[in-house]
């Protein structure tokens, strides 16, 4: 078993453990060890969080306009489609918009670049540059699967600028960096409810409204990466994956119980179109209806993809699951090949993140697609223009 093999049946037994679904008397005393380290990475993050509001730890300004996208909980939440409606929008508005990430599960520097940018400040690399805004510069695998989809999306449109999306673990540095290189007068900072070293002049906290806060447990035992109450320094609270029942009320009560002050803007993912892995071409989503499907992801929420696939009319008769940002191997997905064949699927399909990660070889005739959703305001559309009118008048 590689490394990479081990690391990943860890997590994925550790997400068993927090779901529930492993029941052993190890099973039990496993999850009582990951309670006590819960208690001890709350105290962690509070601490830390108390340094930056009370000045021991300075959080840097960088002049252009930082708006910060994140959440509360470990992925799920549907934060990438999000976070390019946000670039798309600004970006048509004339802004001059960079996205600052992390690149996470990209592939990293080396421990001689690493040792040299540490104590030789100018033989420091420079950050990762994945898109210009006008064309792609770097492959998943270097840049990172969210980055990658974003720069591919968001590249020059007509009369729309490109985006520029950078990549580098120090986002002060990447930031200062997309203003000298780009000019950019708004950064996005992607993932960055945690980022406390940079300030945001706006701070947009997702929350999935089919899952909003898991077990309510902080980390390891749970999904929080920070106490609930911390959803008081958001300014706007974008509940993703909604319905636009009135069932969310008593949620919507309970976020304004701990901000009454950040309007709730409601909106739901919703597919656009299929498109073939290998062609790009195209596809309506009627393509699904009456098909036999095998469904391949790793993604942090599996059921709300098959969830599409089956809405949409699709029969899966092969489901395959990976941990988040699983990057394939050939070998895996000949399995799932010959897997689905055998159990007589007519199209393989797979999420526009999971697309990115799976190596480009063609294996038999067999349609494998992946489906393109985007975001829809259901309702706060107002608050939402009035976040876009906020940036651009500054």
């Amino acid at each position: 078993m590689s490394l990479r093999d081990f690391f990943e049946k860890t997590e994925q037994y550790t997400v068993e453990i927090i779901n529930g679904r492993q029941t052993t008397g190890w099973d039990r005393l496993f999850r009582t060890f990951l309670f006590m380290l819960s208690h001890l990475y709350r105290l962690a993050v509070q601490l830390r969080m108390s340094l930056y509001d009370n000045g021991f730890l300075q959080r840097q300004n960088l002049g252009s306009f930082v708006v910060s996208v994140g959440n509360l909980t470990c992925g799920g939440t549907g934060k990438t489609p999000v976070v390019e409606l946000l670039a798309r929008t600004l970006a048509g508005r004339g802004r001059n918009v960079v996205i600052l990430s992390r690149g996470y599960r990209s592939r990293p520097r080396t421990w001689r670049e690493k040792i040299k940018g540490l104590f030789h400040k100018e033989m420091r690399l420079p950050p990762k540059v994945v898109s210009n805004g006008n064309e792609v510069l770097l492959d998943s695998q270097n840049a990172g699967d969210e980055p990658y989809m974003l720069a591919r999306n968001l590249l020059k449109q007509d009369q729309r600028l490109g985006v520029a999306v950078v990549v580098d673990k120090d986002r002060v540095y990447g930031g200062q960096f997309a203003i000298q290189r780009f000019g950019a007068d708004t950064l996005l900072l992607d993932d960055g409810l945690q980022y406390l070293k940079l300030r945001p002049r706006i701070n947009i906290v997702l929350v999935d409204s089919t899952n909003p806060f898991h077990n309510h447990e902080i980390l390891p035992v749970g999904l929080l990466r920070e106490p609930i109450e911390n959803i008081r320094g958001a300014d706007y609270i974008f509940l993703t994956k909604s319905n636009g029942r009135k069932s969310l009320r008593h949620l919507c009560d309970f976020l304004h119980r701990h901000n009454p002050n950040a309007p709730i803007i409601e909106c739901n993912h919703e597919p656009r179109h299929l498109q073939d892995l290998w062609s790009g071409e195209q596809l309506p989503l009627t393509t699904l209806k009456g098909k036999k499907v095998a469904a391949i992801c790793g993604i942090a929420v599996p059921e709300s993809f098959e969830n599409y696939l089956e809405q949409l009319g699709g029969v899966i008769v092969n489901r395959k699951r990976f941990v988040d940002h699983h990057r394939y191997r050939e070998s895996e997905i000949q399995e799932f090949y010959a897997e689905s064949l055998k159990a007589g699927a007519e199209l393989l399909v797979t999420t526009e993140k999971d697309a990115v990660r799976i190596p480009h070889v063609k294996f038999g005739t067999t349609p494998f697609l992946f489906l393109r959703v985007e975001i829809r305001i259901l309702s706060g559309q107002d608050h939402f223009n009035n976040c876009i009118k906020s940036i651009c008048m500054r």
